[in-house]
């Protein structure tokens, strides 16, 4: 009985050094709210999905957990943290921004897991009042599109559209050429950025005078995806 109890009572006995219950949960409280921090500063004005500002809140603590079981080994925590980190690039590929967001917020979760509270907090009042600051002068965005134009087989697609786009847009990609209906069609797919996006419906009643008021689609790339 006393070697049950005894059993019993070590698994609510911390054994990692000096850490203590107190610790831990005051670590892990800072690494939410620097999570917090990191979630809204990185998706304020972005499309991103819960599950992604859901990501970077939780991150620090994760990482900090997992550097605290590893008795403070921080090259083998840095290990198995990148390795999940990645993960996430796996099935959708991920912006600069969103990759800097992931890296900010582990290395958030290594600063508290070592108890460098003040260090890991001013680090990322840092870094998110320079991403701050850069979000505001660069508050005019260019958002990447993908625009589809269905054209007659006699028309010759390579600069057909060269004057509307200049007209129109920043940058023009073709991306891809498709025939279509026996060959008597082609689908060009193109990757814009718009110099005005409330001038789009203007653009596109120009493209279809020149398509023969075929097919047009116009809208966010397929591989922007989120999480």
């Amino acid at each position: 009985m006393t070697i049950f109890s005894s059993s019993i009572s070590s698994l609510f006995t911390f054994s990692t050094g000096s850490l203590t219950l107190s610790t831990m949960l005051i670590c892990t409280a800072v690494s939410l709210v620097i999570g917090a921090v990191i979630a809204f500063v990185f998706s304020r004005g972005e499309r991103t999905s819960k599950g992604f500002a859901m990501t970077l809140t939780l991150l620090p603590a994760i990482v900090q957990m997992v550097i605290m079981l590893v008795n403070g080994d921080v090259g083998t925590g840095v290990a198995v943290m990148g390795a999940f980190g990645l993960v996430r690039f796996r099935s959708a590929p991920g912006s600069a921004k969103e990759i800097c967001a992931i890296f900010l917020a582990m290395a958030a979760g290594l600063a508290t897991a070592t108890q460098h509270l003040l260090a890991a907090i001013i680090f990322t009042a840092i870094i998110c009042a320079v991403v701050a600051v850069i979000g505001t002068l660069g508050a005019k965005t260019t958002e990447e599109k993908c625009l589809k134009i269905t054209i007659p087989e006699s028309l010759d697609y390579s600069g057909a559209f060269s004057d509307i786009f200049s007209k129109y847009t920043e940058t023009n990609t073709l991306d891809e050429v498709k025939t279509s209906n026996m060959g008597s069609l082609y689908k060009l797919s193109y990757t814009i950025t718009m110099k005005d996006s409330s001038k789009e419906k203007q653009m596109i009643d120009e493209l279809r005078e020149r398509n023969g008021n075929l097919e047009i689609s116009c809208g966010r790339p397929v591989n922007n995806g989120r999480l």
